[in-house]
């Protein structure tokens, strides 16, 4: 069997824990934010793990050998 390659734009934007979770930045902090509240930039700080659905997807077939 030939080896997987992992999509390069995968390992720019996830990173797995020590658990095998996978983290993400969130979504909606890079432009109008003008037009959002205070609650919504504050809370959408930082970074975010997926749910179980996405984690599936992003480990099988996005970055097969970062488990």
């Amino acid at each position: 069997m030939p080896k997987l390659k992992t999509k390069s734009g995968a390992k720019k934007r996830f990173k797995v824990t020590g658990t095998g979770k996978i983290v993400a930045g969130v979504a909606g902090k890079r432009h109008r934010l003008i037009s959002h509240n205070a609650k919504y930039i504050r809370q959408n700080r930082g970074t975010s793990t997926l749910s179980d659905q996405d984690a599936k997807i992003v480990k099988t077939s996005y970055m097969p050998y970062a488990r």
